[in-house]
């Protein structure tokens, strides 16, 4: 991609109503855009970022055999009244249509979906199975200013399973629970998996919490282990699994699991005839990842005074090419842009004629690709290209293929 022919440009000053870092780094470097208090826009680039997470995501869900559907974000209000969280939901979004029916704009879907899978659960042979969702979800939180952390309007992966028994759901949360450590350790976070209030419908549930600094949750983590626990039930001297020591950090939640037991199967009578005809309500689980808000945590928790820190596996491309002349500097630029892309390197370059090295420089630093290789006078005088980590303060200089060989292995 040329940057010059990027339909957004990045900025120097960072937006006055933006407190949250991963917020001003993202509008700075032209990633999202905001479009009131907790709703963005999501450009080109950041697109590329959320795609990239979710695909991660869905890969994850899908190994433990999660299927994908797409249900409706539309609610009828029937559904929520059948649940009791029509009035008791405090950060549900409702709409009265101009015909005055009343509907949910949906912050979660076991409302919709227990409904929709009952005409597909009759008997035990039904059972177990799961489905997922990546979806657009919607909540009137009171406050909404920290960025991509703490939206009103949202993405979100939502996953229910169903079972005959409570021990089917065990082996199951536990499956999830490993898949769920696979997509933050992929995503380049540090997750821990936190022990938290179950709410109404189980005595604890689970929470994944990635320590930043501007986190909304304290938990207490073990020194010793990837055990954790909220501060709203628990202070952690000591840890109960391992006998490490308990430290304090502030966190984000980035993803969280429920055992909902018969929650929702008992308001939508969801049911199942076991092997001697008797009917029994239906076991759910809930394991729930904000893929919107971990783009905001991944810049949270790599950046530094310069711009974004963007880990392989989310970067909206891989290298940062930059020709800080014309000519045969250009020249240089353009074939190995051409030989970078045939080996199926994705690269951003910057080939712009009009912007000063300077320019350049703070703008590789601020979208912060992983990759960076600078074609310059200097460069080709000592032997080949500047190559540089984003994550790194060093630079060197390689000649042509020893630099291609290197990309061959991130390719």
């Amino acid at each position: 991609m040329f940057q010059s022919r990027l339909c957004t440009r990045t900025s120097r000053e960072s937006p006055k109503d933006e407190v949250a870092m991963n917020a001003q780094l993202l509008e700075r470097a032209g990633f999202v855009q905001k479009a009131m208090a907790g709703v963005y826009s999501y450009l080109p680039l950041g697109r590329k970022v959320l795609d990239a997470v979710e695909n991660i995501v869905r890969e994850e869900m899908v190994a433990v055999n999660g299927q994908e559907i797409f249900l409706p974000a539309l609610h009828p209000k029937e559904h929520w009244l059948a649940t009791g969280r029509w009035d008791g939901f405090d950060a549900l979004f409702k709409i009265t249509s101009r015909h005055d029916f009343e509907y949910a704009l949906g912050p979660t879907h076991e409302e919709m979906l227990v409904p929709t899978m009952k005409k597909y659960i009759q008997s035990y042979k039904d059972l177990p199975f799961s489905v997922f969702q990546i979806q657009t979800k919607f909540r009137d939180e009171a406050r909404a200013k920290s960025g991509l952390l703490r939206g009103r309007e949202f993405r979100m992966k939502d996953m229910y399973s169903f079972h005959a028994s409570s021990e089917s759901l065990d082996e199951y949360y536990e499956r999830v629970t490993y898949a769920y450590k696979n997509v933050f350790r992929r995503l380049g976070l540090t997750a821990y998996l936190t022990e938290a209030s179950g709410g109404t419908f189980s005595k604890y549930s689970h929470e994944f919490q990635v320590p930043i600094e501007t986190g909304e949750d304290t938990i207490f983590y073990c020194s010793g282990c990837d055990y954790a626990v909220n501060s709203e039930i628990s202070e952690q001297g000591i840890c109960t699994k391992c006998g490490g020591k308990g430290m304090e950090t502030k966190a984000s939640e980035v993803g969280n699991i429920f055992k909902l037991n018969t929650k929702y199967s008992d308001p939508f009578d969801l049911t199942f005839t076991d092997e001697s005809g008797e009917k029994h309500r239906v076991i759910m689980g809930c394991y729930g990842i904000g893929t919107s808000r971990l783009v905001g945590t991944i810049v949270e928790a790599h950046h530094d005074s310069d711009g974004i820190k963007w880990p392989e596996a989310v970067a909206p491309y891989a290298v940062h090419l930059l020709a800080l002349s014309g000519g045969e500097i250009r020249t240089k630029a353009d074939a190995l842009y051409s030989e970078l892309r045939a080996r199926g390197i994705s690269v951003l370059f910057d080939e712009r004629e009009d912007v000063s090295i300077g320019e350049k420089l703070k703008d590789s630093d601020l979208i912060g690709l992983p990759h960076r290789i600078i074609v310059s006078e200097k460069s080709l005088v000592n032997g080949g290209y500047e190559y540089k980590k984003r994550a790194e303060s060093t630079s060197v200089v390689l000649p042509q293929q020893e630099l291609l060989n290197l990309f061959g292995q991130h390719s």
